[in-house]
């Protein structure tokens, strides 16, 4: 199961302010071309990754149940808790008071919270149990080691 780390207290985003450099153009995951006409503009990215600054929130991911979904043990997870979580999102929640991310599945009023690799099980509620679905996955941050 990929779990969330909850050292702390999750990151509020807004509290997070961060521009950098956007270079205007693409550039080729497959065969090189050339890097002419490239400009550069100022781009904040909690405004490119964050619709609800006061309900976004960030958390790190820790193990492997979600890689199908390009989901790796260490990213940092964007969470958008005002978004209302529909069928096949992917979302954090809350399974026996511990924090998990998986896909959302929805049929017929019950849920079952699914993992992007097939090595891990299917959550799927138990009589008396519950599930809080926290928040919806927006994006993730990647960070490679340097």
């Amino acid at each position: 199961m990929t779990s969330i780390l909850n050292t702390n207290s999750p990151i509020l985003a807004s509290s997070l302010p961060v521009e950098a450099h956007l270079i205007t153009g693409t550039v080729q995951a497959g065969f090189p071309s050339p890097a002419e006409d490239l400009g550069a503009q100022r781009i904040d990215l909690a405004q490119l990754l964050i619709k609800h600054s006061q309900a976004t929130y960030f958390l790190r991911a820790s193990g492997h149940s979600m890689t199908e979904a390009g989901i790796f043990d260490g990213d940092i997870l964007v969470i958008d808790r005002a978004i209302k979580p529909r069928n096949t999102h992917i979302v954090v929640a809350i399974v026996d008071g511990e924090f998990t991310v998986k896909q959302l599945y929805q049929r017929a009023g019950r849920i079952k919270l699914k993992a992007a690799n097939p090595t891990y099980p299917d959550i799927t509620p138990k009589e008396g149990q519950t599930i809080e679905v926290w928040g919806v996955v927006t994006s993730t941050i990647k960070q490679f080691k340097v």
